[in-house]
Parts: structure tokens; sequence; C-alpha cells
């Protein structure tokens, strides 16, 4: 898939040097061809990775995506220079005028915070309630995904004993939903936080249809609405490095943190990970933007 993004964003070079197809803008602009408009909003604090993560994610279907980058207007971010942000973020007060095909809301390290005490919060409901009616399909990831599901459905989350961190196996639940088509019975995706949305508070919503679960890492995609919110508990956008970059912060940090689970050879952090979950990851993505985006959208947006 052909990712448009604007030529001097520097996660573009580097998917380029992977063989990832990304069109600028001054290309795309002789195409003949109705893009999917897909709006990001990133609550990492190092945007630049998490640009480069989703991006890859988004790259494998013959779909032309055109990427538009979202930012709080009630946080300031301390970990990406405000060059960056003003160059490719806009805030939600220049966009919410405009209509989506996706939407996605990214994680973001605030999980141990009750959600009304976040410092956005407030700006984030009234972005998930601008999205029910200007969005496609809106895909939640992580905290993103536990807010969303406490926002719309009242689904609070719980503080987990430690860290859950680490690669886990989880079993497809719904084989005949469009989402989790081409997945294997078992598959494994990463996770790293310290808190949960309980499964039972899950399974027990009448509006929300499980496809994917983990006997310890918890309910890992759910959704609503037949595709128009879902929710990924994990993160399988996440590449080979970045348990490990966390687990080498959070050390240096003096933080309680464990070997990621079932992530080094051997549990030997000075090993090189295995990539494990990048096929299912694809597939996850893929699926999104086909089967709850290109084929649902109206052509004319709005």
């Amino acid at each position: 898939m052909p990712i448009k993004t604007q030529n001097s964003l520097p996660a573009k070079g580097i998917l380029e040097n992977e063989n990832i197809f990304v069109m600028d803008e001054n290309r795309a602009v002789h195409q003949d061809i109705r893009p999917l408009q897909i709006c990001i909003l990133n609550l990492m604090p190092v945007k630049q990775d998490t640009e480069l993560q989703i991006l890859r994610a988004l790259s494998n279907t013959p779909l032309q995506v055109d990427v538009t980058f979202m930012k709080m207007n009630s946080h300031r971010s301390m970990n990406t220079s405000l060059t960056h942000l003003n160059q490719f973020y806009h805030t939600f007060d220049e966009l919410k005028g405009k209509k989506y095909d996706g939407f996605m809301i990214t994680g973001a390290p605030v999980e141990q915070i009750p959600f009304q005490e976040v410092d956005y919060w407030d700006e984030l409901c009234e972005i998930m309630e601008w999205s029910k009616n200007n969005v496609t399909s809106t895909l939640h990831i992580c905290w993103g995904a536990q807010a969303g599901l406490y926002y719309h459905f009242g689904l609070d989350k719980v503080l987990l004993p430690e860290k859950l961190f680490g690669i886990y196996e989880h079993k497809v639940m719904n084989r005949k939903v469009p989402l989790v088509r081409g997945f294997d019975d078992d598959f494994l995706i990463p996770h790293s936080r310290h808190t949960a949305v309980p499964a039972g508070d899950i399974h027990g919503c009448r509006e929300l249809l499980v496809l994917a679960e983990s006997e310890e890492a918890g309910v890992l995609l759910c959704m609503a609405g037949n595709g128009k919110q879902i929710f990924v508990m994990g993160h399988p956008e996440y590449d080979r490095m970045t348990l490990h970059n966390e687990y080498v912060r959070d050390k240096e940090k003096g933080l309680p943190i464990q070997i990621p689970k079932n992530y080094y050879p051997d549990d030997d952090p000075t090993g090189r990970p295995k990539l494990q979950w990048r096929s299912h990851s694809n597939n996850l993505y893929t699926n999104w933007l086909n089967y709850y985006v290109y084929q649902i959208t109206d052509y004319v947006l709005g």
C-alpha cells in the first residue's frame, strides 16, 4: 500500500529503506484515485517511534492511504520537539470539521492515573464523541482501548499486581468475523501495561464481541457496532526492539521491571529478540483497513 506522507516526515526515509512504498505529496497529486483518509491521534511520548511503527503496520494492502497526525491541544508533549509537532501535527480544533475513513487512538503512558485525572481527558472525550459521527471506523490501541471502553461502555480498568510485559499467546474466538480472517488458531502479540479491563466485564457487555483472548493477558481484541469501534489491548504495532528499549529504560530508572516474557532467547537480555508477531500484526491492520474502512466508507466523505 502506498502511504502518502509529507515529504519531510522522518519516518518516510526509514520506511523507504525497508522497501516499503511511501508516496510523497508531489506524486500523489498526479494520481486519479480517492485515497483513504486516516487520522492518527498519537498519544505516545516519543511520537516519531510510534509514527514509524504504525505507518509500517499500515503498509501491507494495495490501498492508498493519506495519513494525518493529530495532537492534543490540552497537553504539552515533553519528549517530542515543538518543531516536529508544529510541522507534522494538527490539533483537534483544526481537524474536527473534517470527515475521516479511519481513525486511530494510540496508547499512552498514563494507565496508572484515573481517567478523569489525565490532563487531556476532557478533550479526549470530546474527540471520542466526535468520532461517532465523523469516522467510519475507529481503532483504539492499548490505553486508547481502555479509555474507549470506559468512555463508550463504562468499563473501568483495574491495576494489575505487576506489569504485564512480554509476548503472549492468544486464541481466535470467532473466526467468522473478518477482522481475524487469515489468523492462525493461536498467535503471539506484545503487551506492555500495568492495568487491564477485566475479561468478565468485556464478555458481560452485550454491545461488545470478543475476537481474541489470552489465558494470561486477557482479552486482546473486541469490537462494537459491526466494527465501528475496535479495541486492541496489546501492541501489535511494536517492532523487534521496542520491549527491549522499554526494559532498559525502566532498569535505568530503577523501576521494578521483570524481563519481558517469551521475548529474549533463554531470557537473556543480551540476546537478539525474535520477531514473532509481525505477520499477524500486518494481517490485523490489513483486515481493518479493508473490511471496516475501505469496504464500508462512502466514496465521497461527508
